[in-house]
């Protein structure tokens, strides 16, 4: 059987990346595509599955066209038991759909004045009543969450889950923006940050998406937060020079022939995204850190 799921651009598209999570988090094989805001409205590009929707959209086997979040969460855990998209613990489910759902149909202030950008980030953000509201109200449920479902690895409901995935670009928007949080809520945003499935989206998009002018805010920027482990990490750059340590691509086995360089070596890749994907993030790839420390 075949699934498919539409998503919109990485570096701006809050509700694409809970859907991407929320699939690998299921485990299972989809199919996943992806379309430009900057091309045409969404509602156009996706005419041919039904009337007003929008990204994330899932199409199953059946061909029925699934394009709200909660809806993808509960069809892929239905379908795909074996994932991991809800806790096991019956309480600690409670409270993961709890806080999806909150999610789901609140802080629009945070919405509104901080929009998802992963390729821009700004300080000296100011923090209007409202938004400080929304803050205040993160932080509460993401202690009451940990406490009462005794999670002791940092994530909201024990192991990562959906609740973990819904709240993933407030994360991006708290970090982006720089917004003051506790010392506790601070460390939930860097959890995301390090996380590989997270650095993974980001880097895709800085490696294929062309920001929109229209996310971009007034405020002074700053250089984007990073994943702890980059500080231990050389600043790689994309090069035409040189000869690859590697003959074939570390995603795809095919010859290598787009450069990068790191730490003075020069390692290739059998395409230009899988380049600069790379440069982006390195640490974010298993297959390419398992290459550069061989």
């Amino acid at each position: 059987m075949t699934y498919k799921m539409i998503l919109g651009d990485r570096t701006h598209s809050s509700w694409s990346l809970r859907g991407w999570l929320l699939a690998q988090l299921s485990g299972a094989e989809i199919d996943t595509q992806y379309l430009r805001f900057e091309d045409a409205p969404v509602s156009e590009q996706l005419q041919a599955y039904g009337p007003g929707c929008t990204v994330p959209l899932l199409v199953t086997p059946e061909g029925v066209a699934v394009d709200d979040s909660l809806a993808i969460a509960e069809e892929l855990a239905q379908r795909f038991p074996d994932g991991t998209i809800w806790p096991e613990d019956p309480k600690a489910r409670a409270i993961a759909r709890t806080l999806v759902a909150t999610m789901h149909s609140g802080f629009m202030t945070l919405r509104n004045e901080c929009p998802m950008d992963l390729a821009r980030a700004y300080s000296d953000v100011s923090i209007s009543e409202a938004l400080q509201k929304d803050l205040n109200q993160l932080e509460y449920l993401w202690s009451f969450a940990r406490d009462t479902t005794g999670s002791g690895d940092g994530w909201l409901c024990g192991a990562y889950s959906a609740a973990d995935a819904f709240y993933a670009p407030v994360a991006a928007r708290i970090a982006g923006f720089n917004l003051p949080v506790s010392a506790l809520a601070r460390q939930y945003v860097q959890l995301h940050l390090n996380h590989t499935w997270f650095r993974q989206w980001r880097a895709m998009g800085l490696a294929v998406d062309r920001p929109l002018d229209r996310y971009s805010q007034t405020w002074t920027r700053s250089d984007w937060p990073r994943a702890n482990d980059l500080a231990d990490l050389p600043t790689a750059r994309k090069t035409a020079f040189g000869t690859a340590e590697n003959p074939k691509c570390p995603y795809s086995g095919k010859p290598a022939t787009w450069l990068m360089e790191i730490d003075g070596r020069i390692f290739g890749f059998c395409n230009q995204t899988c380049r600069d994907k790379t440069v982006a993030d390195p640490g974010a790839w298993p297959s390419f850190m398992d290459l550069y420390h061989s």
